[in-house]
């Protein structure tokens, strides 16, 4: 096989996936894994991939590369749905206290879940969040309690952050915190690209009695620039596909419990 030929399979398989192995292209193109590195070496080269380790990504998936949210409302739509109502069977009926709902794709299905939600015994639910858009969602049940902390808007996101917000989630106790993150991974733990971002995430995490992450497959062994919480600092993983390799071990060491379809 030619090294245009391998190079055109690279870039299709990135196209599908997202990322590639160099042990898996190896063994699937049935040469040496230097072979694979040096034509590696020239798609990045050419800005069509990025070089980590072990393999490669598409050059759009950088440590600091975040699209807007309108743009990802749609992406892995089934997957993350699934996700939704996975995390919904947290807040059963009978549910009685406090949630509190990060911003994100994957957290804006499940208010549109929890929007619908209704009580045993009439008791409304507190729900705090940083998102506008999950605030908009919740509104107007007369189930929910809803409760939207301040701070400055970050448009990409549709996020409140800054120190403020900070402040008002470090003065609080929710019971059940649903958080997105950008990345997932054995080594690096969760990661938005974010630092503002990443602090408001952190305290949710910290302030929270339980912390359920919602992340589906295409976050994986990804990493962002920003770290806000390692694996042992998160209770669930309510994911699509179950991890599997490095980061089903890290998991399964750090006492992670996880929930996948």
């Amino acid at each position: 096989m030619y090294a245009t030929e391998r190079q055109d399979r690279i870039a299709r398989a990135l196209s599908q996936w997202g990322r590639v192995s160099v042990a898996e292209l190896s063994a699937e193109m049935d040469v040496t894994a230097e072979t694979v590195r040096r034509d590696l070496d020239a798609l990045e080269l050419a800005g069509a991939l990025r070089r980590v380790h072990g393999g490669a990504v598409t050059s759009a998936r950088g440590s600091v590369t975040e699209r807007a949210v309108g743009e990802r409302q749609s992406e892995r739509h089934e997957a993350k749905s699934s996700i939704a109502g996975l995390a919904m069977r947290m807040l059963p009926p009978s549910f009685r206290g406090s949630v509190l709902l990060d911003a994100g794709t994957t957290t804006a299905l499940l208010a549109e879940r929890l929007a619908a939600w209704v009580p045993d015994h009439g008791q409304r639910l507190a729900v705090i969040t940083n998102s506008v858009q999950n605030a908009a969602t919740l509104d107007g049940s007369p189930h929910l309690e809803v409760h939207l902390v301040g701070g400055r808007l970050r448009s990409l996101t549709g996020a409140l952050v800054g120190s403020a917000t900070v402040a008002q989630l470090e003065a609080l106790r929710p019971d059940i915190s649903f958080l997105g993150t950008n990345g997932l991974s054995a080594g690096f733990g969760l990661s938005t690209p974010d630092e503002l971002e990443s602090a408001v995430k952190r305290a949710m995490v910290r302030s929270a009695r339980r912390v359920v992450v919602l992340a589906d497959g295409s976050k994986h062994g990804e990493e962002a620039l920003t770290r806000f919480a390692t694996l042992d600092e998160i209770d669930t993983l309510v994911t699509d596909t179950r991890p599997g390799g490095e980061l089903g071990e890290a998991l399964e060491r750090a006492g992670v419990e996880v929930v996948s379809a």
